[in-house]
């Protein structure tokens, strides 16, 4: 069973990203989220945080990058991130001025 989390502490971040601003044309929007969220809570957390409406909510985890630093090599953190599809006639403001 799912920990019951604070909405505002759902969402970690926007993504701000060339793709996410091309997807925001099509009323969706990215945000890492936290990795044990579900997609109803990210659902909800959205709906509160930006008074909006939320048609659909889709999930992926993203692995860290492995790079190396000379002959060791490391893992970055892995991340879970949502695209968020909004109803018609609602848009978020905060990717607008970009």
């Amino acid at each position: 069973m799912p920990k019951e989390l604070h909405p505002y502490a759902v969402i970690v971040r926007p993504l701000v990203t060339e793709k996410s601003t091309l997807l925001a044309a099509l009323n969706k929007y990215a945000f890492e989220v936290m990795p044990h969220a579900n997609k109803v809570q990210i659902k909800g957390a959205v709906e509160v945080a930006f008074n909006v409406r939320v048609r659909g909510v889709n999930t992926c985890n993203v692995r860290g990058k492995v790079r190396r630093f000379g002959r060791s090599r490391t893992v970055g953190r892995s991340w879970k991130k949502a695209i968020v599809t909004l109803e018609e006639g609602y848009k978020i403001e905060l990717f607008e001025g970009i």
